[in-house]
């Protein structure tokens, strides 16, 4: 469709300029919002920017400098480094806690979670996982499924521990299950853990109100998604023969889920071009940049998602097991998880991962102590009002902050020098049996 496109973007341009003899026609403004309706309907989008230049931290704006701490084959590890010249504000800023954000692999790019990285980024230092379009991916880097994907998780845990002592970890839809998977065997092999983990909209238990996509996932065989969704890339790029599922069928999918919609916007953003309204245009064209930019999945990584959680349900049956990076085969236990503050949030109305299904992370982790688990349900929130928006600002963003303010001041008091002294013991100078004794439970303890 790119020649059509193309075409369609020139017409567009001919008939919306007024001082071209097209631009003179009286329906020329009609035939320029078709034009650019058709373009826009066609046009690959490209990978968006997280764009986020500055934060306002009390008052104060802090320069972000958007860098890659660590790069994989399929995975960027993004952190969002904050600068400032002010003193106060500085110091403020280095003791604000670690956060890991495992941005989904589903369709979209991590920078569907703009929002979710500028509201944090106040109070917390940002890291999140930027996955790679597999059709860019050379077949050289080798297969990626989903224990690769668990696998990525516990490296980048383990980086920002070694930078900070300890962190937290948000997971929102998607990630969820590999998240509590990874900081699960973390647990088992006897780690550190993260201070908390946030899990926001994820399918944990698909059993649990089952949506659209649970029902197409549990209807249709493990062979039926084979031949009908996977698909060998073209030479034209750099992975090219890699097997993936491709971004333009996903979105086909994210479409038919509520194509009414979505057929009204793109009307109202015609009859809005006409009218002249910029503003409207304006945010439909940003909405949509966002929405229509997608990325190939490697085949065995979404074929093995397909499998383990909406058909299996591995992980709440207790028989997942994952191949680590030495190749030894380990079992996912969350009930080993013991010292990891929990937080499970869902949205009302969303309609992807269905009520109950996230909620569900807390009777599966049986380890870790009521007192540390939470569970927030947003009223009128669907699926993207969890994480993006005004609800997420105003009601989930709080309640996040909070919960993860409190395990870190926990662990820094555990952690303070004062916390750590032992009472000294006087050994009585005039009493030589008394210094025996003295070190005799010395050494016991």
């Amino acid at each position: 469709m790119e020649p059509l496109t193309d075409l369609a973007q020139s017409a567009a341009k001919i008939y919306g300029n007024p001082l071209s003899l097209a631009g003179q026609n009286p329906f020329a403004q009609r035939l320029s919002a078709g034009y650019d309706l058709l373009h826009r309907l066609g046009k690959d989008y490209i990978k968006p920017e997280f764009g986020l230049r500055t934060v306002d931290v009390d008052g104060i704006d802090v320069a972000i400098h958007e860098r890659i701490e660590i790069n994989k084959p399929f995975c960027e590890l993004r952190r969002f480094k904050r600068f400032s010249d002010d003193s106060a504000t500085l110091d403020k800023l280095k003791v604000q806690p670690a956060v890991l954000i495992v941005a989904p692999l589903s369709g979209h790019y991590a920078t569907l979670l703009r929002d979710t990285v500028k509201a944090m980024l106040k109070d917390h230092k940002v890291y999140i996982t930027d996955w790679k379009n597999a059709r860019l991916i050379p077949l050289s880097e080798g297969k990626f499924h989903l224990d690769d994907y668990i696998n990525y998780v516990q490296e980048f845990i383990r980086h920002l521990q070694g930078r900070y002592g300890n962190c937290h970890v948000m997971s929102v839809c998607q990630p969820t299950v590999p998240v509590l998977a990874a900081v699960s065997l973390m647990a088992s092999r006897g780690e550190t853990t993260p201070l908390s983990m946030v899990m926001m909209g994820g399918p944990i238990d698909a059993r649990k109100s089952p949506t659209a996509v649970n029902n197409l996932a549990m209807s249709k065989s493990h062979e039926w998604f084979e031949h009908n969704v996977i698909y060998r890339v073209p030479t034209n790029f750099a992975g090219a023969g890699r097997r993936v599922y491709p971004g333009f069928l996903q979105h086909s999918g994210f479409v038919a889920m509520n194509p009414s919609n979505h057929a009204k916007s793109h009307y109202d953003y015609f009859r809005d071009m006409i009218k002249g309204d910029d503003a409207s245009t304006e945010a439909h064209r940003k909405f949509y940049d966002e929405y229509n930019a997608v990325l190939d999945m490697d085949a065995d990584y979404y074929l093995d998602t397909i499998k383990v959680v909406f058909q299996d349900f591995s992980l709440v049956n207790g028989t997942w097991d994952v191949k680590g990076v030495d190749g030894k085969i380990e079992r996912v236990r969350p009930q080993d998880i013991t010292t990891t503050g929990l937080f499970s949030v869902e949205g009302e109305l969303d309609d992807i991962s269905g009520s109950g299904q996230t909620e569900a992370v807390h009777s599966i982790c049986s380890g870790v102590v009521a007192a540390e688990q939470k569970h927030l349900e947003v009223k009128g929130a669907g699926h993207y009002g969890i994480f993006s928006g005004s609800r997420w600002r105003d009601i989930v963003y709080p309640e996040v902050k909070a919960f993860i303010l409190s395990h870190q001041r926990a662990a820094d008091k555990l952690a303070s020098p004062t916390a750590r002294a032992k009472p000294a013991v006087k050994p009585a100078a005039k009493k030589p049996v008394a210094k025996v004794a003295v070190k005799k439970v010395a050494r016991k303890k």
